[in-house]
């Protein structure tokens, strides 16, 4: 699970605004958002570094949260 849109939403910025800081379609960062696609890392530090530079206020672990499990029993 990805937090783009929340953290581009709470910024004011319009999905074609970060499509332009990012120069790809805004059928790709429809599918992030929505998690219909899964974003490498250098994606992930790409669309928070757009985010940033657009206003928002974010790191990379606020966008793409980990996925911390908690160890197994044995």
């Amino acid at each position: 699970m990805n937090r783009i849109a929340e953290h581009r939403e709470r910024s004011g910025i319009r999905q074609r605004e970060l499509v332009a800081a990012l120069g790809w379609t805004q059928t790709r960062v429809s599918n992030y958002e929505a998690g219909r696609r899964t974003a490498g890392l250098a994606e992930c530090r790409a669309i928070v570094a757009a985010l940033n530079g657009l206003g928002a206020v974010c790191t990379l672990d606020d966008v793409f949260p980990p996925d911390i499990k908690a160890p197994q029993a044995a």
